[in-house]
């Protein structure tokens, strides 16, 4: 009960259009049911080759950079309104056909271009919500469209896993129904509704920094590989994972959405909780070599043991894992680029995650048919230390509280 009231306390005062947007969000994210299943999809539906499966795969990180990099340039052209509703119908649409298509190479296209239009809304997204919170609510709202995204990756999983055993055809159409119904709640809420500042606006009291460049910042450089490293042992989980479960357990697609949803289950109810305990008591640096390893660990966990329950135990880690590098890593890119060169430096964090989402799944796909699945999670293994004692030597030794931490500390200075 608590909980709950600290997390009515920390989002108190948020803009009604900011709550439109990550119900937005809330609604496209709970519909994404296809990524999750989609290497069982390839590989057992269709017959594709672990290789096959691999680059297809790839696509969606391509398509994700891609995406992300168009859709800031076209929402600085024609407006945040038009980028997120293009992306969300015309993306909704592209699962409808995608379906349909049965061959390697219409789906490497196939989902290339769908996830260019899809990846869109994120910048776009982003930068709605800049145009209408509130300056003293900017960095809650940011929080709340996190909050949205991570329940909407509990929901879509179960909810995919319940239709992909009825079919995958249902799968892809519910899928892009969602993504259409978003469209449509956006389309008729923010229809000529008028922004409340410009993206680009300094706040009361702000003023303009030196404009510096990630591109030049080569310690910020090595950040983003390390950064780039951690991806690709998490997003296994979105990978391999699923095939692990399907193959080595015999797992149907309800029971792989499940365990897949508890990993956005634990990350919405314990995040905030538990980045506020930590707060400010440990280095960034050593909190993020710590969560990195117990990415590593989670698929060790995989190997000593063969029950259901390690499987969830081994996703329970890796969400841990999830919250003790996540946010830290975009606390660090925002202390470390000041207000004048944010949108720079997260720009290019964000990049990297596509670009790790672009090797995880062929390197992971490599590993499994030269090696097989151990061989694989020890490897994630050795990668997560090498990450995590980059992150040691490369980080600078800073105690600074994470957004959320700050969030509910203000929550809980509110009388009840």
């Amino acid at each position: 009960m608590h909980l709950v009231k600290l997390y009515v306390k920390a989002y108190a005062g948020i803009s009604p259009p900011v709550w439109m947007l990550s119900l937005v969000l809330l609604i496209n994210r709970s519909g994404s049911m296809v990524l999750p299943f989609l290497s069982i999809y390839l590989s057992n539906e269709l017959g594709f080759s672990l290789g096959q499966t691999g680059i297809v795969l790839s696509m969606f990180g391509a398509g994700s950079l891609v995406g992300s990099l168009a859709g800031g340039y076209l929402t600085d052209k024609f407006g945040s309104f038009r980028v997120q509703l293009f992306s969300l119908v015309v993306g909704g649409a592209g699962f409808f056909l995608l379906f349909e298509m049965k061959t390697f190479a219409g789906l490497a296209a196939g989902f290339f271009l769908l996830t260019t239009v899809t990846d869109m809304l994120r910048p776009a997204n982003a930068t709605a919500v800049s145009e209408h919170a509130l300056p003293e609510n900017m960095v809650r709202a940011f929080s709340l469209n996190r909050m949205a995204v991570n329940l909407g990756y509990a929901i879509g999983p179960a909810v995919g896993g319940f239709l992909a055993v009825r079919g995958y055809k249902l799968l892809f159409y519910v899928d892009g129904a969602t993504c259409m119904l978003a469209g449509l709640l956006f389309f008729v809420y923010f229809y000529n509704k008028s922004p409340r500042r410009s993206a680009n606006e300094l706040s009361e009291g702000e003023t303009a920094e030196p404009n510096t460049s990630p591109y030049r910042d080569l310690r910020f450089l090595a950040f983003g590989v390390l950064t780039a490293g951690f991806a690709v042992v998490f997003f296994q989980i979105f990978n391999t994972l699923p095939i692990y479960y399907r193959d080595v357990y015999s797992l149907p697609e309800n029971q792989i959405g499940w365990i897949l949803g508890f990993n956005g289950l634990i990350v919405f109810l314990v995040e905030m909780p538990l980045v506020h305990a930590l707060g400010s008591k440990f280095s960034l640096r050593r909190v993020v070599s710590i969560g990195s390893v117990m990415a590593g660990l989670s698929y060790i966990i995989l190997t000593a043991s063969g029950t259901i329950a390690a499987l969830y135990f081994s996703m329970a880690v890796l969400s841990i894992s999830e919250i003790l590098v996540m946010p830290y890593l975009t606390t660090y890119t925002v202390t470390k680029a000041g207000k004048r060169n944010r949108g720079k430096y997260l720009g290019f964090y964000s990049m990297t995650y596509s670009a790790a989402f672009i090797v995880a799944p062929l390197l992971g796909t490599y590993l499994i048919k030269v090696s097989g699945f151990d061989a694989l999670w020890y490897s994630m293994f050795g990668l997560s230390v090498v990450v995590a004692a980059g992150f040691l030597l490369n980080m600078r030794p800073l105690k600074v509280k994470p957004e959320t931490a700050k969030m509910v500390d203000a929550a809980e200075s509110v009388n009840p």
